[in-house]
């Protein structure tokens, strides 16, 4: 059964988020792994999207073609097709960045969608399962064949030396020392670029290592005081965030005669907006 279409207040149920500030977060990360599959002109529609998202957090039932008109005003002239747009909805559906619902008027005649915008998943690390313990049997020899075939079940942990190539080398040496697998180094360095497209200053790739080996070095010297931090990874994402923000800035302010004026709000009466989302696609 569609919904009845209705002010965008009348769906605040649908929100999966506190804020906006959240749901930035949140789209932030989407685009982090996320970006590469959209062509230029669909982030340009699914960002327009996110900004048309913000009344309520994460949630919008604007029409396409209000979308599609504000997106041809800012580029003067040079928007995005209809077919456009409707690619990137699929996509963002099939991702699982977004949720669409059908909405009808009074009368049963099809109104605009109503587009919601999921959380990014959290990344819990997997359950370790406890290996069963072989029954004891007169056969010695199927007692040796269960044990064997036990031990070629239990997963390999990569160590260090198997990090991706794309993590720094200088990232890898510091963190091994405190998490030894591949694959915990990995997430913590995934941490980070994501912290850095929030800020865009994923190019300054010097500055951004330089800041994360800051910012583990500050999550060791916490986890060494105190034992209160719950979920280090989450920690160190925090510390790395007002880093790069306080990085960010001090960018900004260097910049600030050669650069445009950020824009906070838009003639057709979108509520405010995060800077990141002037980037170019």
């Amino acid at each position: 059964m569609n919904l009845k279409s209705g002010s965008i207040e009348g769906f605040e149920r649908y929100s999966q988020f506190k804020s906006v500030k959240e749901f930035n977060t949140h789209v932030e990360m989407w685009l982090a792994v996320k970006k590469q599959e959209f062509s230029k002109g669909e982030l340009i529609g699914l960002k327009r999207l996110v900004r048309f998202s913000v009344k309520v957090p994460g949630v919008s039932n604007a029409k396409v073609g209000t979308l599609l008109k504000a997106i041809n005003d800012e580029y003067q002239g040079n928007g995005i097709s209809r077919s456009t747009f409707k690619r990137m909805i699929i996509k963002a559906r099939e991702f699982g960045i977004l949720t669409i619902y059908e909405t009808e008027r009074i009368n049963g005649s099809q109104s605009s969608n109503l587009y919601c915008f999921n959380r990014f998943p959290a990344s819990e690390p997997p359950k370790v399962k406890k290996m069963d313990q072989p029954k004891e049997t007169n056969n010695p020899l199927k007692t040796n064949i269960k044990k064997n075939s036990k031990r070629n079940e239990a997963p390999i942990e990569l160590d260090n030396t198997f990090v991706s190539d794309k993590v720094p080398q200088a990232f890898v040496q510091l963190v091994k020392y405190f998490f030894s697998d591949a694959k915990t180094i990995e997430e913590y360095w995934h941490m980070v670029q994501i912290a850095a497209f929030r800020f865009e200053c994923d190019k300054e790739k010097e500055d951004v290592l330089a800041i994360a080996i800051q910012s583990f070095k500050q999550l060791i010297r916490k986890l060494k005081s105190t034992k209160l931090v719950v979920k280090p990874i989450a920690f160190f994402y925090g510390i790395l965030t007002n880093k790069l923000k306080e990085f960010y800035l001090e960018q900004l302010l260097e910049n600030q005669y050669e650069s445009k004026p950020l824009r906070y709000a838009h003639k057709t009466g979108e509520v405010m907006y995060y800077d990141w989302l002037h980037m170019e696609a």
